[in-house]
């Protein structure tokens, strides 16, 4: 128990010194790399993500940039799922993942990538460009014992309902007053529970918005780079805000309401979970990579990011990994479509990003969408989680042997990563290519273009 305290303090110690650093703005990405092997090696790894945005001018064109590895129990799978755009019945209701609320009447097109047990989404983009990924954050307001929203059910509700990214802003923050957030956040009887820090992205800007029980704050990004991962970041610069965020602040003895409010160190827990400490390595390792490519950030450059191990954005510990990876493209030029890449696999360094284009009429890709056990779902019936169930789709079945496979270090193994990079290679080119001529695509071709990359994949596996 002694030495578990001495690891502990060492490592809130350690992670507040990368915090401190990169608040000057001179992190060292060695530093970073230490501390989160040093998380590792205790087994106090942080259990969640990370997101991304550029914006010009720190993207290589006119172009904004999204992000997101989710970080989620080693055993869970992640399928990639498109709904079409939907009208309902005036009055009716939406079932979440624990609790119903209001449907509206028209809801957006959306692709999201999702833990296959529940409704919602760790990541996505809907047909308007709006992209929203979540984190993981533990604050002063203690979690709710009662069942309400997840993060990951306000993720897709955002993009079902927002057709910009301060409209998606709105969605989620009006939810979150009117129903909070509850419920267990991953499948087991386990409790683990959360509240959330969102990055919500358009072609024009990107807004940051983080929350304690119904309570928030949101600064708006219009310019630059920025990253969030598993801690409250918005200080002074609050472009929105609960109405009643300072008087619930100063009644809980939390502000003085005399010096000026920081969001951030009026909210965070004077000793965080060691998960959220650990987080800030990731953080400031994330920063740093940003800042090296500044001026020049493209999709190849948050790939690259996302598959970073040395700072744990890739993460591959414990009980812990990264389940799946996200990046899009968004041109600012309306007249070019948005493009999102989907891993749909877990580990983005032995994984292929797979291109995805709105378009009407697209084609299903039943290969990255997992069984569905409909009322007989271990999630639907009370208590929940008494039982498992086999989640795995095809896409994830053939890239776990194939995983194996590559790293084994065996020749075969090394020349199948290679051929996997090369195809990911081919397929941002095609992307690029596309763009800049201007955006004329086949339609037909367009809509089938996630199918026949994942297709491909899965024949190059077996």
């Amino acid at each position: 128990c002694q030495l578990t305290e001495r690891v502990k303090c060492t490592n809130r110690r350690a992670a507040g010194v990368v915090l401190g650093l990169s608040k000057r703005g001179n992190t060292d990405l060695g530093v970073a790399s230490f501390l989160y092997r040093m998380a590792a090696a205790t087994g106090n790894v942080p259990s969640s993500c990370d997101c991304f945005v550029a914006l010009p001018p720190a993207t290589e064109g006119k172009e904004v940039i999204f992000g997101k590895n989710s970080d989620r129990p080693r055993e869970e799978v992640q399928e990639v799922v498109y709904f079409p755009a939907a009208e309902h019945a005036k009055d009716s209701k939406v079932e979440c993942t624990y609790i119903e609320i209001d449907q509206v009447e028209k809801t957006h097109a959306v692709i999201l990538s999702r833990p296959a047990w529940l409704w919602g989404a760790e990541m996505g983009a809907n047909k308007h460009g709006v992209c929203i990924g979540n984190e993981a954050v533990w604050t002063k307001e203690p979690l709710a014992e009662k069942e309400a929203l997840l993060g990951m059910d306000l993720v897709r509700l955002g993009l079902e309902r927002g057709s910009t990214a301060k409209q998606a802003l709105d969605v989620i923050t009006s939810l979150v007053e009117l129903h909070g957030q509850g419920g267990n956040c991953k499948e087991s009887q386990e409790a683990f529970s959360y509240y959330n820090t969102f990055l919500i992205v358009d072609r024009r800007e990107a807004w940051v918005l983080e929350t304690s029980g119904r309570y928030w704050a949101a600064q708006q990004i219009t310019e630059g780079a920025k990253n969030i991962s598993n801690q409250l970041t918005i200080t002074t610069e609050i472009n929105a805000e609960h109405p009643d965020l300072r008087n619930y602040a100063q009644g809980q003895g939390w502000w003085d309401g005399e010096r000026e409010f920081n969001f951030s160190q009026v909210f965070s827990l004077a000793n965080p979970p060691v998960r959220m400490e650990a987080a800030k390595a990731r953080y400031s390792g994330g920063c740093e990579l940003l800042h090296k490519q500044e001026g020049s950030i493209n999709a190849e450059t948050i790939m690259d990011i996302l598959r970073n191990k040395e700072t744990g954005i890739c993460m591959d510990s414990g009980a812990f990994c990264t389940t799946g990876s996200m990046v899009s493209i968004l041109p600012q030029d309306e007249d070019l479509p948005c493009v999102h890449f989907f891993t749909a696999t877990p580990d983005p360094s032995r994984s292929v990003f797979k291109p995805f284009i709105f378009i009407d009429d697209v084609t299903p890709v039943p290969m990255v969408i997992s069984p569905y056990y409909g009322d007989e779902d271990p999630v639907k019936k009370h208590p929940r989680f008494q039982s498992s169930r086999d989640r795995r789709h095809e896409l994830y079945k053939a890239h776990q042997h194939a995983k194996a496979t590559m790293e084994s270090g065996q020749e075969q193994g090394v020349k199948l990563h290679q051929t996997m990079q090369s195809l990911e290679r081919q397929g941002l080119q095609a992307i690029k290519s596309m763009l800049t001529s201007g955006g004329s695509f086949d339609p037909e071709e367009m809509a089938d273009l996630f199918f026949d990359c994942v297709d491909t994949e899965i024949k190059f596996y077996k």
